[in-house]
């Protein structure tokens, strides 16, 4: 579990520093296939059924990357750490998948669209979640979704950002929003877990 020191240094962390360990987090590298398997189905009930262009942003090693590629889908990742990018290439070897390095609050990736924006433990340690959001929201074709995977960490000074206060933001900017609970299912985080940890669809 997440505790509160860990908690507000995360958005300070050198990740490049953090990339050769990060995999070794249950949720991150997905190296149990019982955690895989949770993870891979979540996926696929967030994702279109379609092969789409999915940006991952904040994309870490690549992990959920790998799932969108295996279902079939064309990855595009963006993340601030070389190291991270690099570790992302070499999991996605010679599947469809690209990855930048780049800032995910402004991803580097021009005038593409894409089917989904998807970002996992991100945007609760960003200074301004609701103008990052507009703007995830017009890399994002019609038609498209925001899958963002979020939740509130620590018990005595909690940081992160509560489901209903995400819904809220995305409310103006999405023709419907779907929050789906993950605290409970333990095969998703490989232990069990006291705070909220949730998914939400914005279809837009």
């Amino acid at each position: 579990m997440t505790n509160d020191n860990d908690a507000l240094s995360w958005a300070a962390v050198d990740w490049d520093a953090e990339a050769a360990s990060f995999d070794d987090e249950p949720d991150h590298g997905l190296r149990d296939p019982r955690v895989r398997r949770a993870w891979a189905e979540r996926l696929r009930s967030w994702l279109p059924e379609r092969a789409s262009d999915v940006l991952d942003l904040g994309c870490g090693t690549g992990s959920l990357s790998l799932l969108a590629s295996e279902q079939g889908h064309h990855v595009t990742g963006v993340d601030s750490s070389p190291v991270m990018v690099d570790l992302a290439r070499a999991k996605l070897a010679g599947r469809d998948a690209a990855f930048l390095v780049g800032d995910a609050t402004v991803p580097p990736v021009g005038e593409q669209r894409f089917d989904v924006v998807l970002v996992r433990h991100l945007l609760w340690a960003l200074p301004d979640p609701g103008r990052v959001l507009r703007h995830w929201r017009e890399l994002v074709r019609p038609g498209g979704r925001l899958v963002l995977v979020e939740g509130v960490w620590g018990t005595i000074t909690p940081v992160g950002i509560p489901a209903d206060v995400l819904n809220g933001l995305l409310a103006p900017l999405a023709l419907e929003v779907r929050v789906e609970r993950l605290s409970e299912d333990t095969l998703l985080w490989g232990k069990e877990v006291a705070d909220e940890r949730y998914a939400v669809v914005a279809l837009v």
